[in-house]
């Protein structure tokens, strides 16, 4: 891909190669850019069974993402669907296709919610979508109708994200009272984020080996509507991604849920996010399986460690850690290499303009593209697509976008006891490479 640019328009699936150079061109971009907010909203209703996504808009859209969506590992969840936009629906503001489709999928498959997402054509000529819900939702009394926006091209993925996962807990959510047995819910696990199913999978092991807890709902990777609806009966709330405080908020509000929020890495960030947790719930759970996940980690760790300790007196630069992506995973995996294994911090970046903190700042695409191009020493992690460009270790890619399809979902985390092993094995065959 190197000395090509490309134009994108809108999915990390649809791309219109370029053959000429020409940089700082409105519109193109060497690599594929943070998506719009409708790839956030898709992605995050993707996941969820017994439901169908209805977008106003043109067919290729919707047949993209949904190819995306195949390839980081969604089968059999969400229905996708297109209304197929023309020309006299743009010219006329004409709706009717959009009624007829609707009334097409309850035929088809009546699914319980049906979410309505506008495309960026219909945000541009200014279709109510909200108004035509209310015109139109009478006629189907069984089949929720749910708008989303985030459509136009003034929203980020970030802001897709944060809409749908406060959208659906304000919409969808009730309560019968608390459960009898401690349950939880996570919210934030969603598609958009590099190894979002094995993550889930090491917190619900250890939510449930250290408290005995189940969850409720998984918002959105692993959930059903009837799992949304009773988000209101979980004892806690446990927020992983920034994205999801404004949804964890709503249910404290309602039903005066405590929550808890942060992603754990590291062996001691993922002891003191169970702390809390244990805290806030008022269990202590089993530290006889804390004690034992630490030792495990720490035992292997003490095999590789003289190799870490020597370079880290000796030539520190190529422990040195750079860092992209999404700001709370390059945060947390930054703290547990800097603050637990003393590893050095070079440049790091996030990829929200709205997310930027101290010593993670938001990075165009220029700005960390030298960072590639300059980087010959140290542990540099960021996407798949940006490591192969610039010649270096795809092994170490920790966002999107990827290349390679996900259709295996048990490989190891990056959260958690095992995730904190992973990165140091990760890390060690970096560096004896």
């Amino acid at each position: 891909m190197s000395g090509q640019w490309q134009y994108w328009t809108g999915s990390w699936g649809h791309w219109i190669r370029i053959k000429e150079r020409r940089k700082n061109a409105m519109g193109l971009h060497r690599f594929k850019p943070v998506p719009s907010g409708r790839m956030g909203v898709l992605w995050t209703l993707a996941t969820i069974r017994d439901a169908a996504v209805i977008e106003f808009g043109c067919m290729g859209h919707m047949l993209y993402a949904g190819t995306s969506l195949k390839r980081i590992g969604i089968q059999d969840a969400c229905r996708l669907y297109s209304t197929h936009l023309n020309e006299s629906d743009i010219s006329m503001g004409d709706t009717s296709r959009l009624e007829k489709v609707i009334e097409t999928v309850i035929k088809e498959i009546n699914p319980r919610v049906i979410f309505l997402t506008p495309s960026a054509v219909p945000e541009v000529i200014g279709i109510d979508l909200h108004g035509f819900c209310r015109q139109v939702q009478a006629r189907f009394p069984d089949n929720r109708l749910i708008v989303l926006g985030s459509g136009g091209f003034d929203k980020q993925l970030h802001d897709g994200v944060r809409e749908t996962l406060t959208t659906l807990v304000k919409e969808l959510t009730g309560s019968a009272g608390l459960t009898p047995n401690r349950t939880y819910n996570l919210i934030g696990s969603c598609a958009d984020l590099f190894r979002f199913q094995e993550d889930k999978e090491e917190l619900v092991r250890l939510l449930r080996e250290t408290f005995q807890m189940e969850p409720l709902c998984i918002l959105s990777s692993d959930t059903e509507i009837a799992g949304i609806e009773q988000m209101g009966s979980a004892h806690i709330n446990l927020v992983i991604r920034r994205e999801g405080k404004e949804a964890a908020r709503e249910l404290y509000k309602r039903f005066g849920t405590p929550y808890v929020c942060g992603r754990p890495y590291g062996v001691k960030g993922t002891t003191a996010w169970l702390e809390e947790i244990a805290e806030v719930i008022g269990y202590e759970g089993s530290r006889e399986f804390i004690r034992k996940e630490e030792q495990f980690v720490w035992s292997r760790y003490r095999t590789v460690s003289p190799n870490f300790q020597r370079l880290l007196r000796s030539e520190p630069e190529n422990l040195a850690l750079s860092l992209g992506g999404h700001i709370d995973v390059v945060k947390g995996i930054l703290e547990f290499g800097c603050t637990e294994l003393s590893f050095p911090q070079a440049r790091c970046w996030c990829d929200s303009p709205a997310m930027e903190e101290e010593g993670i700042p938001y990075l165009k695409e220029e700005e960390w593209i030298e960072i590639i191009e300059g980087h010959d020493k140290g542990l540099l992690m960021c996407s798949a697509e940006a490591l192969e460009w610039g010649g270096k270790k795809t092994e170490l890619q920790i966002s999107n976008p990827d290349l390679k399809w996900r259709l295996y979902p048990f490989e190891p985390p990056f959260v958690g006891y095992r995730g904190a092993l992973n990165l140091i094995n990760l890390w060690i065959n970096s560096c004896e490479a």
